[in-house]
């Protein structure tokens, strides 16, 4: 399928329409055959449903596609050629949407790898080294360009293609610090989004992007979550898409592996290595995932006269509650100012302090490099150095052979 440009523009329109969501959507272009009819009939749909929806204009909408083209961007609405297939077969797909990169990653074999945006640099390290293996073996990765795991993902991604799904516009790249990263991607993968340019990510609007994550995927990868964790909302979502979970297990002694234990006594598939996730994704590899069924399929009667569909009921509860569009499950830092984006003059700000917490939150019961502590934290040596001397006198860590340390047992991860 192919759209013209009106009926593109009807589409938009009808999608951006207040409390039209994806199954809203497909209720009424399957109802009416078009978007065009859609949105003629919504004025007396609400007259007898006794409610009133805000639709949008015409202006409105044509103002967006121009911001889009201008971006650099494109549409791509559900049906066309180039959207992916795998998000195709989800329940209630994202009728539209907008795409900066190369859509031939769409065609790959996807695998979605998330975790905590706290994470340890043991689960930052396997996350990458993961990551790497997996896009070797001609798999495209996908994450949510959060910290943490998600941006460990992209960057070992980047030479053989990455997809990084958005909670809000294209052009609101969350978190800010996240900006040179998003434009890699851009140049070496594809970045998604069904929200229009301009849009601030709000709470509600991380598990929809979750959703999209784990249908781009053939698998998830859960790596380093907590038991309140997006990411497990994102396994959630993969299991009722019929897709392969699969869990990294952790030491029971880190809170932050409490998640994806919990995922492995579920029954998820468990992770050690890229050889585990080829092998359970093997079926599907060779027999391909359910066909969808077509955009304007028959549908009964009686689910004309449902109630307008109002997105959140997408997940049957209530999004999690967030602060300024934070996702409270992992505790994040707080938005950089802009000037403050470079991650060495953010370091230069910080006092030690700050920078003990950071190294104190990426230590874990399983040793790890000094080294990679001094990479991943953006400490100095002598930072580094006089930090964990006072982490070693307060007890908190412990020295192994080959210039490791870990966190010991019972003490916080972080401060």
């Amino acid at each position: 399928m192919r759209l013209s440009d009106a009926q593109r523009l009807d589409w938009l329109r009808l999608i951006r329409s207040e409390n039209i969501g994806p199954r809203t959507f497909r209720t009424l272009v399957n109802r009416y055959g078009g978007a065009g009819a859609a949105l003629e009939a919504l004025p007396d749909l609400m007259r007898r449903g006794g409610r009133q929806i805000k639709i949008a204009t015409r202006e409105s909408c044509e103002r967006e596609l121009e911001a889009i083209n201008r971006f650099g961007a494109r549409l791509v609405c559900l049906g066309e050629d180039d959207f992916p297939l795998s998000l195709r077969a989800i329940d209630a797909p994202p009728p539209v949407l907008c795409v900066l990169g190369d859509t031939r990653f769409f065609a790959q074999a996807s695998v979605a790898i998330v975790g905590s945006r706290n994470a340890s640099a043991a689960g930052l390290a396997f996350t990458a080294r993961m990551s790497a293996e997996l896009g070797a073996q001609d798999f495209v990765i996908v994450s949510g360009l959060a910290r943490g795991i998600d941006a460990a993902a992209h960057r070992a991604a980047l030479r053989n293609g990455t997809i990084a799904v958005l909670a809000g516009g294209l052009d609101r790249i969350y978190p800010a610090e996240h900006e040179g990263l998003a434009q890699e991607i851009a140049q070496n993968g594809v970045l998604v989004s069904e929200m229009p340019l301009g849009w601030e990510a709000r709470g509600r609007d991380f598990p929809r992007r979750n959703r999209i994550v784990s249908g781009l995927s053939l698998g998830t990868i859960v790596i380093e979550a907590a038991r309140r964790s997006g990411s497990l909302i994102t396994a959630r979502f993969a299991a009722e898409q019929g897709r392969e979970v699969f869990a990294v297990p952790g030491s029971p002694l880190d809170p932050r592996a409490e998640g994806a234990n919990d995922l492995l006594r579920q029954g998820a598939t468990l992770c050690t290595s890229s050889a585990d996730v080829t092998e359970a994704l093997a079926p599907i590899l060779r027999d391909g995932l359910p066909q969808p069924g077509g955009l304007f399929e028959n549908i009964a009667e009686s689910q004309v006269a449902e109630p307008l569909w109002d997105e959140l009921d997408l997940f049957g509860e209530p999004a999690p509650t967030t602060n300024a569009g934070h996702e409270m499950d992992e505790d994040p830092a707080p938005p950089l100012h802009p000037e403050d984006r470079s991650p060495r003059r953010r370091i230069a700000r910080e006092d030690d302090g700050d920078v003990a917490k950071r190294i104190a939150a990426l230590l874990g019961p399983s040793p790890v490099p000094v080294d990679d502590l001094a990479r991943l934290s953006g400490a100095s040596i002598a930072q580094l150095r006089a930090i964990l001397l006072d982490l070693e006198l307060q007890g908190r860590i412990e020295r192994h052979g080959g210039n490791l340390v870990s966190r010991v047992a019972g003490s916080a991860h972080s401060d």
